[in-house]
């Protein structure tokens, strides 16, 4: 089995030669940015786990809204989250176009101005939430919980007049100037009710809730106590099996709880991971809790041509976030991991339905979501546009990837991680900053994507593809599938690129005609299978492609 570093790094462009392909591979000709928008639906540089979705109104565009997401910032690289929260935004009517907000919270001083820390550095933030409270005459407040993880600070509370900040911290302690209260720890969430009543929700394999003091937003309520075990945790009798990433919403007259569960080993025919958001409901916002099902599982379960369930995507890991209605639409927001390891994790959103029956007693049904390629383009992506590799939602090798916490160890495809160029903020969407290469793929590997739209290309004879890869001096072949991978399981082949040992290694577009493609139409999921008579060497590395 052979693993690769996580660190890659861009070759010069050439072109080559091969039968039944052509090149067209110099850069300067080729589309400069990745205009539709996919899973992970930021810019592929970007690293935003654990994102809350919220709408809100622009600040600076009054009776305007924006999707504000609120995750960590997977900056440190070699460890979780970073030292500052960052926030992108987008307009609820064009879910195509992110934009970047900017530096919303980093604290690397106390109440009295004074250096935390003898190195100068500021804590580690991981999953933060934000809440709102309006006041009587429409003031409103945001509160941003950003999740600190240094001791005595861990229940820090910031507010802001702007969604997008900057937030200052407000719970100080007055005894003590580096130190805060609260009582709120790991991943917190919190939830201003329509009474005006304030609940608090955290843990790490067990839940606690509280009703909060609304004058503190940090504090238990007097008279009232800390709910423990207000879910089941991940060793408790039950389905239940709380691991983490506490996330609450109000649905209409149900109170509905997002976490991060650990599943059961064979549950769903795969080992025991909480790369799992599930769902519980209730009536009241402290419980009883009803559980509801799974959300999203960032594992992809697929079918493989044994019948046996597999994971399409990378086979362990953590994820964390939401759910948000966008214009009538119901979304999951939640990360996939990138990389060898789970420091490079990348923000997500797939399409679900939710349906209440209200009154006592009624239930919350909520569909599972798909992890494909989509995220927001539920029509399908355009394939007359470029796409980068890492787009892929279906990735696997000869033989399954093994979970080493928190390593993850792959025999063939995986989507590495990649942080752009020093332009990327000026350019986010240029395609040399937004795009994550496909690594290591061997002899049985598949690389897929779910789904392109094919109206477009309906009917005509002359449609190509246009492969931008890096051969690695291994001669294979990579077969084009329409809707499967296999054969055997109704899938279609479309074409064929033989890859020679003598290719340059170095980035090299390649194109091959597929008449075929005028065959389809609406949405079809599209493979790259790759064979070799080298076993456990990588035939090449997947840049981005495009239709013509």
């Amino acid at each position: 089995m052979k693993r690769l570093y996580r660190t890659w790094m861009c070759m010069a462009i050439a072109c080559c030669a091969a039968m039944m392909i052509s090149c067209s591979g110099q850069a300067d000709n080729q589309q400069k940015e990745l205009m539709t928008v996919g899973n992970p639906y930021l810019p592929l540089w970007e690293h935003i786990p654990d994102g809350e979705p919220y709408v809100f109104e622009d600040p600076d565009n009054p009776g305007q809204f924006r999707v504000y997401i609120y995750g960590s910032h997977d900056s440190m690289i070699s460890g979780y989250c970073g030292r500052e929260l960052v926030v992108w935004s987008a307009d609820v009517n064009d879910l195509d176009h992110w934009r970047y907000d900017g530096e919303i919270f980093k604290v690397d001083k106390n109440a009295n101005g004074e250096p935390l820390s003898r190195l100068g550095v500021a804590d580690v933030l991981y999953a933060p939430d934000v809440t709102v409270v309006t006041a009587p005459d429409g003031t409103k407040t945001y509160y941003l919980y950003p999740n600190n993880q240094s001791g005595g600070r861990n229940g820090m509370v910031c507010k802001s007049s702007r969604p997008d900040g900057p937030f200052e911290v407000c719970n100080w302690s007055k005894n003590n100037p580096n130190l805060t209260d609260g009582v709120l720890a790991f991943d917190p969430a919190v939830f201003v009710d329509d009474d005006g009543k304030v609940y608090g929700y955290w843990g790490f394999e067990r839940s606690y809730a509280a009703e909060l003091d609304p004058a503190t937003m940090a504090t238990v309520k007097p008279g009232t106590q800390i709910v423990e075990d207000m879910v089941p945790g991940r060793y408790m009798d039950g389905e239940f099996k709380f691991f983490e990433a506490s996330s609450i919403r109000k649905i209409q007259d149900k109170y509905v709880f997002i976490y991060s569960r650990f599943t059961l080993d064979g549950e769903f025919g795969l080992p025991s991971s909480n790369y799992t958001l599930a769902y519980a409901y209730g009536d009241n916002p402290l419980g009883p809790w009803t559980y509801g099902g799974t959300v999203i599982d960032g594992r992809a379960r697929e079918i493989n041509e044994k019948g046996e369930t597999i994971a399409s995507a990378t086979i362990d890991g953590n994820t964390h976030g939401g759910i948000c209605q966008i214009n009538g639409q119901w979304y999951v927001f939640y990360h996939r991991q990138t990389g060898t390891d789970e420091y490079a994790r990348q923000a997500m959103a797939a399409p679900i339905t939710v349906k209440v029956t209200p009154g006592p007693g009624g239930k919350v049904e909520i569909s599972e979501g798909e992890y494909n390629s989509e995220g927001f383009s539920l029509g399908g992506l355009d394939p007359l546009e470029r796409h980068s590799a890492g787009l892929a939602c279906w990735y696997t090798g000869p033989t399954p990837a093994v979970h080493d916490w928190p390593n993850n160890m792959f025999s063939g495809s995986y989507v590495a991680s990649a942080y752009g160029t020093d332009s990327k903020f000026d350019k986010p969407y240029d395609l040399t900053n937004n795009t994550n290469p496909v690594v290591n793929n061997t002899d049985g590997s598949i690389v897929g994507y779910k789904y392109f739209n094919f109206d477009a290309t309906s009917g005509r004879d002359d449609v190509s593809l246009l492969l931008n890869l890096i051969p690695e001096g291994v001669d294979g072949t990579i077969t084009i599938m329409a809707d499967r991978p296999w054969v055997s399981q109704k899938g279609k082949e479309l074409g064929k690129i033989q890859i020679k040992a003598d290719m340059p290694q170095r980035p090299t577009e390649i194109a091959v005609k597929l008449p075929a493609i005028g065959e389809l139409s609406c949405k079809h999921a599209i493979f790259f299978t790759f064979s070799s008579d080298t076993k456990e060497k990588s035939i090449c590395t997947l840049l981005d492609f495009v239709f013509k």
